[in-house]
């Protein structure tokens, strides 16, 4: 048991018993399958409730950690401790006029196809991002010329106080894959997305291309967190690494996808350390080379094994 299970009973008294779990494995919560477990798990079904949660975890004292749906992120082997919460229980979409409102616990993916059906364009660049909606905002995630900040009016967070706000796109400091949201521990509950009607063919007919773009050069058949590294002004970044005759190259059970080079993938049940070893490696090597640092777009998180 954690050094956190007294918080239990107190813990229940904030959300549904269901909706905390005890050493959960994060690996069955992430792209990577990598990581420990988390001391607790908490899924929140309401506002209220996230908003309670974090109230309790500053009374308390206990860490507090986020958590997307994964998708970006790299989890250290010994796991996080304290509070993991992840609002996967939020995740309804609906439309108001031209706007699509999209909980933050929807996979950005969704919120896409579903201004789609109600045929409205401006989502279109997000149809492959695995991310959800708050992880999209947290990072200002694109794809294909498209990015968060592009679509973007504004935001519901709770604060690291547990007070709600809402931000305009403005107000959160949208640049290329970075916000001010870590910076300013918001948690996003809720993005407004203005859109403007439009064909749904012409639409459905940009999204089977990008697709297609994705699926026939990235390496969906592994698990990985998607884009390893930042581009570098200049350069690409699978294109330094690639010729760095770094593909194919193996940290136990991490690859430099052979398929696309800018992806690290888990081939065969790598450890977070193998992971993170391999990406360090990939860095030192392209910086010898080419003389360019390489900044990751991947999260670490959590803490090492114990020895």
């Amino acid at each position: 048991m954690n050094k956190y299970h007294h918080l239990y009973d107190q813990l229940i008294q904030h959300t549904n018993k269901e909706n905390v779990l005890i050493n959960e494995p994060i690996r069955e919560h992430t792209y990577t399958k990598l990581g420990g477990a988390a001391d607790f798990y908490i899924t929140p079904s309401s506002y209220e409730e996230v908003q309670a949660i974090i109230r309790f975890a500053n009374q308390e004292n206990v860490p507090f950690t986020m958590l997307g749906n994964g998708s970006n992120l790299i989890v250290k082997d010994g796991g996080i401790r304290g509070i993991v919460m992840n609002l996967q229980q939020l995740a309804s979409i609906w439309r108001e006029g031209d706007k699509v409102i999209s909980q933050s616990g929807a996979r950005i993916i969704d919120a896409s196809r579903f201004a789609l059906e109600e045929k409205l364009t401006g989502l279109e660049f997000a149809c492959g991002i695995p991310g959800s909606v708050g992880g999209a905002l947290y990072m200002n995630a694109g794809a294909y010329g498209g990015e968060i900040k592009d679509a973007l009016e504004s935001t519901v967070v709770v604060t690291k106080d547990g007070e709600l706000l809402t931000l305009t796109a403005e107000q959160l400091d949208l640049s290329y894959r970075t916000s001010n949201i870590p910076d300013n521990g918001y948690i996003v509950l809720e993005a407004t997305f203005a859109l403007k009607a439009g064909s749904k063919e012409e639409i459905k007919e940009i999204m089977d291309d990008l697709t297609y773009k994705r699926e026939s050069k990235q390496p969906l058949e592994y698990p990985s967190c998607g884009s390893v590294f930042k581009r570098p002004p200049g350069f690409f970044a699978g294109k330094l690494i690639q010729d760095s005759n770094l593909q194919g190259h193996q940290i136990g059970g991490a690859q430099v996808s052979t398929k696309h080079a800018g992806f690290i993938v888990n081939k065969n049940n790598a450890t977070a350390s193998e992971y993170i070893s391999l990406i360090q490696f990939v860095q030192a090597t392209v910086k010898e080379k080419f003389a360019v640092q390489l900044e990751r777009e991947v999260r670490i998180i959590g803490e090492d094994a114990e020895e």
